[in-house]
């Protein structure tokens, strides 16, 4: 988009004059819904936007933005998903120049003084927590509906509790009755509340019942023209097993197929799920979860948004504002499994789900089917093959649903598609963290009090009476038990404030919230250790997220080795099964973790909603010298590499912004330089993401380069690539002083021979006796580097170091395949 021309008229209708005149002049022409809300906030009003997708709901965020901006009103614009907000702070930055806007996260800031701030919902909540709304003249909340979410809706209300001197723009295409949200808001504010729900949707939908094979409905959806389909299943591996069975079927032509070679081009793929993504790919098919790498998500909407694939299999992350424009949505079923139960889908959920169909300016109608169940269309199948004999029709054995599974019918379905979404259910809550940011706010004179504001979040929330006094109570516990940690003191007016600890930031206990935990733990490591780096490592990992299927992988090859040993041992198969509920992945530094942790909690409360959770995945990648493709083969993590890939990132950052100078010793800071190197390689996308917050001036180069479709070539600091090296060599001298050759080979199949091996092993045990694999001969003083020429010093028992293994780092394969590619020559005498 163009930018809007500045500066912009403050008089309303002459800026709704102006903002008309430059979307006409971006090929869009106002639908009178945009022109009644856009009218309604120019007067003051608050807007409820509840129109369907596709309805133009971005473009009167933007009009929002420009009438707060022209009156001097800082506007804030929040979103459910960090990806969501970064792809707006591009657009907006587009529209009203860099240097208007800006973005707050947990980790950084761009631009926090910029009249417009893109942020997620929990941000702004907790800015309106610590009363710091002085300069909050407008919200346009978006993905309004995740106030219903269970764990996150908090976040949603608690804006429109404690702004009440803001303008409020909620958006989403599936609000449902708002009634008694919208009375609240005037009720605080003394503004009316317009609500704009009578568009009708530029491209409409037709919903069908599909009683045919799943193939033979792609098959017809592709030769009637109604592609791109998305595919629509609600775990990944349905997704990825369903993609590749539609190679078998003829989904792109040849001409098609041409288009997307030369699109992906020179695209780097990297083995196991890459070499299976570029060859779905090439088929026209397309796979879209969020356990896939990110570089590979933002290849396949690309390639979509391009027209070149014609069928996308994907999860139902589809329905939070996933840029992949489609004209046909194929939902798989109508249950889905949401970490407790399987059930039926909510009305909410088909509907946004629904809602992607269909592409304004490209489509003039969007199709939505549904499957029936497969019972269904083997049923179907077996009647009409009867025909109208009613002996057959009689002999026809009619299959059941499977049975203990949840199965919905065509009556669902249609119940779903008449439907509308559920009443917004109130998800208030009360933890440490937001009692503290509470407490630690504004308390000048133009602004409500904390206790003031407090009594509001508590007491005059859209909670019933009940869940109130049980709000009320929780509080109560929580601010004792800040009184008794001594984090709270009574000042002379009578209000609680927050102490200082001395132990850094506020703000950074509460936005990592174990940050604090880690700097003490520190102090009980032994720095003379020989294990002293990797153990800060384990306490960092003990304070992230855990990544689950990583866990869960972990887990499943422990207790496989686990029961492995006990049969050979002669363990009784009842003893076996008990004492396989003991194994579980590595934790080291459990005990001693556990126990700081509960000390900890003893004086710092707030930690205590984020358990501490000992885990070893950085630690073993380390130990083991592994690669990220060798990890994610070794624990079948295909499916989950996004998932392993976010959990190095976030340790990477935690390790970097965490771990103070008096603990950062030359081992912590290889290791650090050695996990970075492995995300950049791996996937640049997010760590470049965070680079462009933590330094401002790398933001416009990143948006420049959004239109290309190929990740940018990762960029690795010496160091960091030095690192990666001393680790592929020392795997060498591993496998060396077992003298395991075939394991050489199977490493670097065009080095040497296995027998080339042999003999060079073999020739060196026969001048030593062992050859030393610990720290020492690990480290950096027995690697050697020339350029790109590479020598590993052996450690032998004499101290003579005149072995070595050499090897040249091939830099343009390194490139290209994104992970370290040496070209080794072998083991040898100097």
């Amino acid at each position: 988009m163009r930018p809007l021309p500045l500066p912009l008229p403050s008089d309303p209708d002459e800026l709704l004059g102006t903002f008309t005149d430059w979307a006409t002049g971006e090929g869009l022409s106002l639908y009178p819904h945009q022109k009644e809300a856009l009218l309604e906030l120019a007067t003051g009003s608050h807007v409820v936007l509840a129109t369907p997708t596709g309805s133009g709901k971005s473009l009167v965020a933007i009009g929002a933005h420009a009438i707060a901006m022209a009156s001097g009103r800082r506007t804030y614009y929040t979103a459910p998903i960090k990806a969501l907000v970064s792809e707006k702070f591009f657009a907006l930055c587009e529209v009203f120049g860099a240097e208007n806007v800006g973005m707050l996260t947990g980790d950084a800031a761009v631009n926090a003084s910029a009249p417009i701030i893109c942020c997620t919902a929990e941000v702004l909540a907790n800015i309106a927590l610590r009363g710091d709304d002085g300069d909050v003249g407008q919200v346009v909340m978006d993905e309004f509906h995740f106030y219903a979410e269970p764990d996150r809706g908090w976040a949603w209300q608690v804006p429109l509790l404690l702004l009440p001197r803001a303008q409020f723009l909620l958006m989403s295409a599936t609000l449902g009755d708002l009634t008694t949200i919208k009375a609240d808001l005037e009720r605080r504010t003394g503004v009316p509340v317009a609500e704009v729900s009578t568009a009708e949707r530029p491209v409409p939908l037709t919903f069908s019942w599909a009683l045919t094979p799943l193939h033979e409905t792609l098959e017809e959806l592709l030769t009637t023209h109604q592609a791109p389909v998305y595919v629509v299943h609600f775990t990944q591996a349905a997704a990825l097993e369903r993609a590749q069975s539609l190679t078998s079927i003829n989904v792109a032509s040849r001409e098609d197929r041409d288009k997307i070679a030369a699109a992906i081009g020179e695209f780097r793929f990297a083995k196991g799920f890459g070499q299976t993504l570029s060859r779905l790919l090439r088929h026209g098919i397309g796979v879209h979860h969020a356990g896939m790498l990110p570089k590979y998500r933002r290849l396949v909407e690309r390639l979509t948004q391009d027209g070149l694939l014609k069928v996308v299999c994907g999860t139902d992350t589809l329905g939070v504002g996933i840029n992949v424009p489609i004209r046909t949505v194929v939902l798989t079923g109508l249950t889905k499994y949401d970490g407790r139960r399987q059930r039926l889908l909510k009305a909410r959920e088909f509907h946004q789900i629904a809602g992607r169909a269909g592409r304004a300016g490209y489509d003039t109608i969007g199709t939505v089917v549904v499957q029936a169940p497969d019972h269904v269309v083997e049923n179907h199948r077996l009647v009409t093959k009867a025909g109208d004999d009613p002996k057959k029709l009689k002999r026809v054995q009619r299959k059941k649903p499977p049975e203990g599974q949840i199965t919905w019918t065509e009556d669902a379905f249609e119940r779903l598609v008449a439907a509308q979404p559920e009443q917004l259910v109130s998800r208030m809550r009360i933890d440490h963290g937001m009692l503290l940011n509470l407490l630690s706010g504004s308390r000048s004179s133009g602004v409500e009090t904390p206790w003031a504001r407090l009594r509001t979040l508590l007491r005059d929330n859209h909670e019933d009476g009940r869940a109130q006094v049980r709000l009320v109570r929780r509080a109560v516990a929580l601010y004792r038990t800040l009184l008794a940690a001594g984090v709270v003191v009574q000042d002379d007016d009578g209000c609680r404030v927050v102490e200082d600890t001395g132990e850094g930031s506020l703000r950074l206990a509460l936005n990592q919230p174990l940050s604090t935990f880690a700097l003490a733990a520190f102090e009980l490591l032994d720095p003379e250790s020989d294990t002293f780096a990797l153990d800060v490592v384990s306490i960092i990992e003990s304070t992230l997220d855990d990544p689950r299927a990583v866990l869960r992988a972990q887990e499943h090859v422990a207790r496989g080795e686990a029961i492995g040993e006990m049969k050979a041992d002669g363990v009784e198969y009842d003893e076996r099964m008990e004492l396989l509920e003991e194994v579980s992945w590595p934790k080291p530094l459990a005990e001693v973790l556990e126990a700081a942790y509960e000390l900890y909690a003893g004086t710092h409360p707030w930690v205590l909603e984020t358990p501490v959770s000992p885990k070893s995945v950085v630690r073993e990648m380390w130990e083991r010298a592994m690669t990220f493709g060798e990890y994610v083969a070794a624990y079948k993590l295909a499916r989950s590499e996004g998932v392993l890939l976010r959990y190095l990132s976030d340790a990477y950052r935690a390790l970097r912004q965490t771990v103070p100078e008096s603990v950062r010793t030359e081992e912590v800071a290889d290791i650090t330089a050695w996990l970075g190197a492995v995300v950049r390689q791996t996937d640049s996308s997010l760590l470049d993401e965070w680079e462009a917050l933590v330094h401002p001036e790398a933001v416009l180069a990143a948006a420049a380069a959004q239109d290309d479709i190929r990740p940018p070539a990762p960029k690795i600091d010496e160091r960091g690539l030095r690192v990666l090296v001393r680790n592929a060599m020392f795997r060498l001298v591993e496998l060396v002083a077992r003298r395991d050759a075939a394991g050489l080979v199977e490493l670097h199949p065009d080095g040497p021979s296995e027998g080339e091996w042999a003999e060079q092993v073999e020739a060196y045990f026969a001048e030593y006796a062992d050859l030393g694999t610990g720290a020492e001969a690990r480290g950096p003083a027995l690697l050697v580097m020339d350029g790109d020429e590479v020598a590993q010093i052996l450690d032998d028992p004499e101290g003579d170091r005149d072995w070595r293994i050499t090897a040249t780092i091939d830099r343009e394969q390194t490139q290209e395949q994104g992970e370290l590619v040496l070209e080794v020559h072998g083991l040898a005498a100097t």
